[in-house]
């Protein structure tokens, strides 16, 4: 990962010198680099990260300048009015960062800057600010409660036109319910504001404006609004008469000071209602002056509003034929036993949360869907017939975080509807590239240490080059230490280390503590048993063999509660060298309680912690199955000595942290050998130490086999096991979401069609999950006796393969890889791979790579000698010719090229679109292969050996937009 710069606040931004200022408030622009203006507060120049413009940017704010450090801007106006501040940032933490906006000495409010996409990446985020004639004083501060943690380029600040295209005034807007027109506070834009959102008029007060739009889709509403309680106050935002969600408006100044507040709404093409209402569990008090509604975007697949995105299996499906609905379309096709739509939803707090459908049925009678919170049936809802769309609320019960929600066709249900779309109060957005994650997470070398920090160096069989952002901290004796501090309470600590290993291979322990406040809070347990493997590939557990690599494991262990702001330091006390790469934290929530419904394992034999329960296993799935119960696993440590055979049976735990099924001797796991499978809640420790050679069953992997149709895992923990999951032919409508799978000897998931018999895998999706430390592809889909189809990896964040890429599809009929953040390959490895290799099937239909961040990926084949690139498409067996899409993809910081294009076959019908390949060691685009491929806004910069080589004649179909190559 890149050196992180944690920027607190742009201090003192411009000097007038720099600005340039129109005579009048008409096409006015004044800009400044952050470079050029007055630091304070530890803020300095720096420029080691690329894509800055002028001289360089501000970094160096650490975390000890919290409540100093501060930017001041002397920006002179030629007339009051309203005026739109940009600042232009970069956030590589991968979580929204705060800061402070203050005029004249004065706080307007706390801004929120999401994460970027690295830190070469830098976003923009605009304020409106009313500001008088003449000069003001203008500052970015990190204060006390600002999170900070950003580097800052540049401010501009522009007129806002006081009616911008798409702007409507609050004052000329549907009032009710005591909302009413005034102009008793400076600074409105049109002729008013509306207020009356008093206690008085809670529950009714609501201001309703018509917004015409061209085409459905998401669109950003921006509402300006005035909050001078001094506190964040809330409001419910409604389109089309359906809640979104509760919005928060943050505290102005005071009543003459204005601010804004986005959010993202779904609109239909035609005519539309943006409301926002003082519901009763709502805090209102607040003014409203205009509403500025962007033109729509077209929704992800994946974690918006609409249930398009969801995943569908069992025969639903996206449709557009009934006018009025929200995004791209809605689903459909509930007309048989076992369609489903499941939707992802990231909710702040565990509770019922007052869900609300909007659902179409116009088949004159009521029909029923089955509803299901995370895997568990929470019961029917019910549809009354109507005319176009309408909604229907219904309470479910939600956990903090990353939740399932899903509608099924079940026995005794009716279908035959539409759905629309899915409101959820209290839920937050998903991280629009990559897993969504309750955990924090911080790299050791940007801690505080007395330790040794190591690389970056991406030299194979080098510790670093096997580390996060290649980078580490190592403790070589008693003393060392890494401590950081606590951005988010915490209660559960994740430490990635690396230990040396003894002459026979069978691994060693060390202790490593845990301090807070000076005090020693526990010793955690490092062993290297399931990490070091030797020789050459396929890697064997045998020292004499030497060229040991696979350095890193993981430890995890609960805590006690800890508040933001507490230093946790993480303290070798021994003799053996301890490095550590990085630490994850977060608030691990009470134990899940027993659905309704279940049969306990420990009614079948099983004693947590006292030896082999496989029997008991086997009996209790038996039981479950036969009575159509759940199998619970209680908290508590069970042992498995062989895999068990699942099909037609729920599995789950009191959750990853609690309930724990532990392999033994490289055995253990579940095979699947039906369909309508549930894994949940649970955390499976294989005890696989070596890796198999190609072909070997003496070790099991943790999930394998047939999932037959309508099968989901989720939320389960999986490590040191041969793999994490294997599904063969015959899998169709597999849902993974919400799953950790680390540190296993071979791939991580592999979706294939190994078996022979014809059969395929098709319509599975792995969603939503984090991947790490495999000994293989992180994720694959093998297409080896017959096509893997429609399948997809999205929303995924996978890193550190010790083998092979991040990511592959080898050969099959439209499969996508969308959505996911891919980083840190290590041998033989792309981020991105698309090949015939392996004995591939060919490709069929369209493949899809959309909206992937690879970042310090590609690796060298030693038995090639032989260089991959970030996004590797590899036609070995067979030629690849049918559609291939790469769009809105940034390769950064490759080890050797940014693209490559080999072998031997041919490759045509590629397009790339809105490609940017930034900083390669080698190439930045590398054709070693002849054909033919469309290139559309495809920049190249960064490339020492130069933006393009093609080697064998390659056709390059030059579209609008590129540049470098």
């Amino acid at each position: 990962m890149p050196k992180k710069r944690f920027v607190t606040l742009l201090a003192a931004l411009l000097a007038t010198s720099y600005l340039t200022q129109p005579a009048s408030a008409a096409g006015f622009t004044a800009t400044v680099e952050a470079e050029n203006a007055t630091l304070a507060g530890g803020a300095v120049v720096a420029s080691d990260h690329s894509g800055y413009s002028g001289s360089g940017f501000v970094g160096g704010f650490t975390d000890g300048n919290k409540g100093a450090a501060a930017v001041t801007a002397a920006v002179s106006v030629p007339t009051a009015g309203s005026y739109d501040l940009s600042l232009r940032y970069a956030n590589g933490t991968g979580s929204a960062k705060t800061l402070s906006l203050y005029r004249a000495g004065t706080k307007v409010q706390q801004l929120t800057l999401p994460a970027s996409a690295n830190w070469d990446s830098w976003s923009d985020v605009h304020t409106t600010l009313s500001l008088p004639t003449g000069s003001n004083q203008l500052s970015y501060r990190f204060d006390a409660a600002d999170s900070g943690n950003v580097n800052l380029d540049k401010l501009t600040v522009t007129e806002a036109p006081a009616q911008a295209e798409g702007a409507l005034e609050a004052e000329s807007a549907t009032l009710s319910g005591g909302a009413v027109v005034a102009t008793d506070h400076p600074g409105y834009s049109g002729s008013g504001f509306v207020g009356g959102y008093t206690d008085a008029n809670k529950g009714n007060a609501a201001t309703t404006f018509s917004v015409s739009s061209t085409k459905a889709g998401n669109s950003t509403a921006t509402l300006r609004y005035g909050n001078g309680t001094g506190v964040a106050m809330t409001l419910s935002l409604y389109a089309n008469g359906t809640k979104v969600r509760q919005i928060s408006l943050p505290a102005t100044a005071n009543w003459d000071t204005w601010g804004t507040a986005a959010e993202a709404v779904p609109v239909v093409a035609g005519t539309n209602t943006i409301a926002y209402r003082f519901d009763s569990a709502d805090s209102g008090n607040v003014n409203l002056d205009n509403l500025t509604v962007a033109a729509p975007t077209d929704p992800p697949p994946s974690g918006g509003a609409a249930l398009e995105g969801s995943f569908l299996s069992g025969g639903a499906t996206v449709g557009t034929a009934i006018a009025g609905y929200a995004g791209t379309g809605y689903v459909t096709g509930f007309t048989a036993t076992g369609s489903r739509a499941i939707r992802t939803v990231n909710v702040t707090a565990t509770g019922n949360a007052a869900t609300t459908l909007r659902y179409s049925n116009s088949t004159g009678s009521t029909k029923t869907l089955s509803v299901y919170a995370n895997g568990v049936k929470a019961g029917q809802v019910s549809l009354p017939a109507a005319s176009g769309w309408a909604t229907v609320q219904q309470s479910l019960p939600l956990r903090a975080g990353l939740n399932l929600i899903g509608y099924q066709y079940d026995a005794g249900d009716s279908g035959n509807v539409a759905l629309d779309d899915l409101a959820v109060p209290g839920s937050t957005d998903l991280a629009t590239r990559g897993a969504t994650v309750p955990y924090t997470e911080y790299e050791a070398e940007n801690g505080s240490t007395n330790g040794v920090v190591i690389g970056p160096d991406r030299t194979y069989r080098s510790v670093a080059s096997e580390s996060s952002g290649r980078r580490a901290v190592r403790l070589d004796n008693a003393g060392k230490y890494t401590q950081f501090t606590l951005t988010k309470a915490a209660n559960s600590i994740v430490v990635r280390y690396s230990i040396p290993d003894n002459a026979g291979g069978t691994g060693i322990t060390a202790p490593l503590g845990v301090y807070v406040g000076g005090a020693k809070v526990k010793d955690l347990t490092l062993t290297s048993a399931y990490s070091w493997v030797y020789g050459n590939y396929p890697f064997p557990n045998d020292p004499g063999l030497g060229n040991g690599h696979r350095f890193y494991d993981e430890v995890r262990s609960t805590l006690p509660s800890y508040p933001a702001g507490t230093v946790i330091k993480l303290q070798n006390d021994t003799s053996t060298p301890i490095t550590v790469d990085l630490i994850d934290t977060e608030v691990v929530a009470p134990a899940y309680p027993i659905p309704a419904n279940s049969v306990d394992i420990t009614s079948y034999g099983a004693v947590a912690g006292s030896g082999d329960d496989t029997a008991a296993f086997n009996s209790a799935i038996s039981a479950a199955k036969s009575a159509g119960k759940t199998l619970w696993i209680p908290a508590g440590v069970f042992d498995l000595t062989a895999r068990v055979n699942v099909d037609n049976v729920t599995i789950r735990g009191a959750g990853m942290w609690y309930s724990t099924i532990r392999g033994n001797a490289g055995r253990g796991g579940f095979f699947a050998t039906g369909g309508n499978v549930q894994l949940a809640d649970f955390y499976f420790a294989g005890d696989v130490r070596y890796r198999d050679p190609d072909g070997s069953v003496t070790t099991d992997a943790a999930m394998e086999g047939n999932f037959g149709t309508g099968s989901l895992i989720h939320n389960v923990w999986l490590e040191h096991s041969k793999v994490g999951l294997w599904a063969n032919s015959g899998t169709n409508g597999l849902y993974v979401a919400g799953v950790r799978i680390r540190d296993m000897f071979a791939d991580g998931v592999n979706l294939n069609t190994f078996s022979g018999d014809g059969s395929v895998v098709s319509n599975s999706r792995v969603d939503q999950s984090v991947f790490r430390n495999t000994g293989d592809d992180a994720l694959a889909m093998w297409s080896f006796n017959s096509s893997v189809a429609n399948c997809a990896f999205t929303f995924n964040t996978a890193s550190l393969p010790a083998l092979a890429n991040t990511a592959a599809i080898y050969g099959g009929n439209g499969n996508r890889i969308e959505d996911n953040l891919f980083s840190d390959t290590v041998y033989t490895a792309s981020g991105i791979t698309i090949s015939t290799w392996h004995s591939a099937q060919p490709f069929s239909g369209t493949t899809s790579v959309q909206r992937n961040t690879i970042t310090r990926a590609g690796g060298f084949n030693t038995d090639w000698n032989s260089s991959q690139g970030g996004l590797w498409i590899y036609a070995e067996a067979r030629e690849i010719t049918t559609p291939v899409l790469i769009k809105d993809v940034d390769i950064i910081d490759s080890t050797y090229q940014g693209i490559l294009m080999s072998w031997q076959k041919n490759v045509t019908n590629m397009t790339f679109d809105h490609v940017k390949v930034q900083n390669t060691g080698t190439y930045g685009i590398d054709l070693q292969v002849a054909g033919s491929a469309t290139f559309n806004y495809v920049t190249v910069t960064g490339t020492p050996s130069g933006g393009l080589n093609n080697a064998f004649g390659f056709t390059l179909n030059r579209g609008p937009g590129n540049s470098g190559f």
